[in-house]
Order: structure tokens, then sequence, then C-alpha cells
């Protein structure tokens, strides 16, 4: 997999589980599945990190997320 492209899901998948968790925790039901899903998105950031030479800046970040949907609008 290429690291953009997990860094990404990564981040998409951390940001859609904030909804799953605070709609759990408001249920007072365990936000199994939210917990899950961030230990997931964890990785796949800490994974792309890792594996990039020289890692990400938070400011490339935007430029990582126009490189990979791009293709998908051409």
């Amino acid at each position: 997999m290429n690291t953009d492209l997990a860094l990404v899901v990564g981040v998409v998948l951390a940001i859609l589980s904030v909804p799953a968790m605070v709609s759990a925790l408001s249920d007072a039901r365990a936000p199994r599945a939210a917990a899950i899903t961030v230990m997931i998105a964890g990785a796949m950031i800490v994974w792309a990190v890792t594996q990039k030479p020289g890692g990400y800046a938070v400011a490339e970040v935007p430029d990582v997320f126009v490189r990979v949907l791009a293709p998908l609008f051409r």
C-alpha cells in the first residue's frame, strides 16, 4: 500500500470514528467498534509516517490528500 494512501485512509477513519465514539458514550454503551477503528486508523498513520523517508510534515497533509484524491476526479 502506498504511504500516501495509508495516511489518507487513516486520517479519514480517525475522523469518522469520532461521531461513533460520541454516540456510543452518549447512549451509555462501550465504544468498542469506535475504539477499534481509532486503533486501526492510528496504526495506518504511524505506519505511513515511519515508512516514508523523512516522514510527513503537518503542512504537507493537504497536499497528500490532493495527490491521493485527484486521480479519482480526473
